[in-house]
């Protein structure tokens, strides 16, 4: 405990940081990027909380949803060009 505060209280202030730190990105690969960081964050959180279902399952969606975009629609767009 630090602060006052436990590990798992500071995991989750770290993935909502991660996440509005994500949100004032300009360019879309860098928010993701941050932002993914932040889901893991809360997928760790989720589970630090003895398993908060609706925590881990929503930012394993969010997760899954930024590696599609980062690698798969990626490849994508630079076929077409």
């Amino acid at each position: 405990m630090l602060l006052g505060i436990t590990i798992t209280e500071w995991v989750g202030y770290a993935a909502s940081l991660a996440l509005i730190i994500s949100f004032m990105m300009k360019n879309i690969n860098t928010l993701r990027i941050i932002n993914s960081l932040g889901a893991v964050l809360f997928v760790v959180y989720g589970i630090m909380l003895e398993t908060s279902y609706p925590i881990i399952i929503t930012n394993a969606f969010i997760l899954m949803v930024n590696v599609y975009y980062l690698t798969f629609k990626r490849k994508v767009i630079a076929l077409e060009l």
